[in-house]
């Protein structure tokens, strides 16, 4: 019988090292620290105020360049995107830092090259961006046009798309690292 309270027996650290053993069951562990770590340093309040609150202002001067681009006359304060017709904010769950997370936690954990880990990353990370700009844009016209539909396609259509576009660009990855002649570690 199994008890918290009693240390493991010989036959539990041994069934605990064959599942480390297992390539799937590296992954999942490995994938599952790097997306519980990642996620606790992003959530610390100095990390949030240093880094991300930047990150996620930069990505609103880059949208709103990009509208003017497009003609129309945006302004960017802050995290905020505005025009006279709409307005904007762009909060950390819509900067496409989750999404980064997640496939930089998946490209980590894969046994590859770090090469071709460093392709993964950062090539994934652009990809997820222009995907986001596109998102930001996107909805930001929506707002414009279709209001009565902002929400729906801001919380059902795209968040799943960009998770759903993250998990795919790792899958891209993984099969491009795997065909490739990518020597495990």
């Amino acid at each position: 019988m199994f008890s918290f309270f009693a240390p493991p027996s010989r036959r539990h650290v041994m069934t605990l090292h064959r599942i480390w053993d297992r390539p799937e069951a590296r992954f999942l562990i490995v994938f599952v620290g790097f997306l519980g770590m990642s996620f606790t340093i992003v959530a610390l309040n100095p990390v949030n105020d240093a880094i991300v609150l930047p990150y996620t202002a930069w990505i609103a001067r880059v949208s709103g360049a990009a509208l003017r681009v497009l003609g129309e006359p945006a302004a960017v304060t802050g995290c905020i995107v505005s025009s006279p017709r709409f307005a904007v904010t762009i909060y950390n769950g819509c900067n496409g830092l989750i999404t980064s997370l997640i496939l930089v936690a998946g490209v980590l954990a894969f046994p590859a090259r770090w090469t071709a880990k460093l392709v993964g990353v950062v090539g994934g990370l652009v990809v997820i961006q222009i995907l986001n700009l596109i998102r930001i844009l996107t909805l930001f016209f929506i707002g414009i046009h279709f209001p009565n539909y902002f929400n729906n396609a801001h919380v059902y259509i795209w968040q799943s798309l960009i998770i759903i576009a993250g998990v795919a660009l790792w899958v891209v990855w993984a099969n491009w690292s795997a065909a490739g002649g990518e020597a495990p570690q």
